[in-house]
């Protein structure tokens, strides 16, 4: 079933009711555009910039590593943020809540995106899960605060919220890797799903939007567009050590050589191009690096996440061909090839034709029609 054709519509009174600026701490960290950095901004210090940047359509950083982080600088790594609007916007309208639904929240953050779906439902039809229990406690204080004390439960999203279900409506606000049946498990026949969820090959997402079937035995959907947030913590990545996978003498102990006439410009793209979505499709269990480039040559590295498996492309500037090492127990260039040549005979499919299909035996991946789909990984 579509989103109702009203919905997006009706969200406008719920944004205009509830303010991102009531859910966000005092010192906070903004994504700035234009220089692709986050920036320190204290709500004391200047009150100005703190409230434009409250307003703005920028993603916003309200935690660097999992709390440990000190001082006012940038920590490591964003662990908790308050997603663009515009972001919160489109999935809200994904989801299609209607009056009287129950919802699930996986990822409570803030706490604005559940003082925004209070809103539309009433408080008692609202139950958000988050892992950490400081952030937690901070969502749920400025849910009451705001006079919208949902349910905000601390413990594993992934496990889902089996006290509170069956569940109309389920909405992740954390990318995932793989989606857990529990959550199928737990909403109603013909409930939705909306989950922001990718492949290992790159760190980008895209939002599936997954109809539960009436026996409540699977759920299956399309995508509606690219998307990146910070990963459910049980799924994070760690980053492939090099020195793990390629020997010492470098590229010249690869067990083989050749080359290509797939062009530099098929894997330097735009972070939310497509194409790269599908290559992480069809070629499971394996991470694409794209290095700076230097003295005109640029190298793209395949890693293999389920063994040392690796492969490196180098463009050259002027060439037409490029040089190709691969080692390791899989030929990950050629898998890499397959892909490519798989998406340009299906006339370049854009992420509204994709699609999963979550079911007890795992997740599968299609392109316009489930009947002809296959595994993937972490499903």
């Amino acid at each position: 079933m579509p989103p109702n054709k009203t919905s997006a519509s009706d969200w406008a009174p719920a944004f205009a009711a509830v303010p991102r600026s009531a859910f966000l701490p005092d010192v906070m960290w903004p994504f700035d555009m234009d220089t692709g950095r986050s920036v320190t901004v204290g709500k004391a210090d200047d009150p100005e910039a703190w409230r434009a940047y409250a307003d703005a359509d920028v993603p916003i950083v309200t935690q660097w590593d999992d709390g440990e982080g000190d001082g006012l600088d940038p920590g490591r790594l964003a662990t908790s943020s308050a997603s663009m609007p515009s972001v919160v916007f489109s999935m809200l309208r994904d989801l299609d809540v209607r009056p009287g639904h129950r919802v699930l929240e996986i990822g409570t953050g803030t706490g604005y995106n559940a003082a925004l779906l209070a809103h539309r439902l009433g408080v008692a039809d609202v139950v958000s899960m988050e892992v950490d229990g400081g952030v937690a406690a901070t969502a749920r204080a400025a849910l009451r605060r705001f006079g919208m004390p949902v349910e905000v439960v601390t413990g594993d999203g992934f496990l889902g919220h089996v006290a509170g279900a069956p569940y109309d409506r389920i909405i992740a606000t954390c990318g995932l890797r793989a989606i857990p049946y529990a959550w199928v498990e737990q909403a109603r026949p013909g409930g939705v799903i909306v989950v922001p969820w990718g492949t290992d090959y790159v760190r980008q997402d895209a939002v599936v939007r997954l109809v539960v079937d009436d026996d409540g035995a699977r759920a299956s959907g399309r995508f509606t567009g690219p998307v990146e947030f910070m990963k459910l913590r049980a799924q994070r990545r760690a980053w492939p050590r090099h020195g793990d996978y390629v020997p010492a003498e470098g590229v010249a102990g690869a067990g083989v050589s050749s080359t290509t006439t797939l062009a530099e410009g098929d894997f330097v793209r735009d972070r939310f191009d497509v194409l790269r979505f599908a290559l992480g499709l069809r070629v499971p269990a394996c991470l694409c690096a794209v290095a700076d480039k230097r003295d005109g040559v640029r190298p793209v590295w395949l890693y293999g996440l389920s063994d040392r498996s690796w492969a490196c492309v180098l463009f050259r500037e002027g060439r037409s061909t490029a040089t190709v090492h691969q080692g390791g127990p899989r030929r990950l260039w050629d898998e890499t090839e397959a892909a490519h040549a798989w998406w340009k005979e299906r006339g370049e499919p854009g992420f509204e034709r994709f699609g999963l299909t979550v079911g007890a035996d795992g997740t599968r991946a299609w392109v316009d029609e489930p009947s002809a789909s296959w595994p993937v990984r972490g499903g």
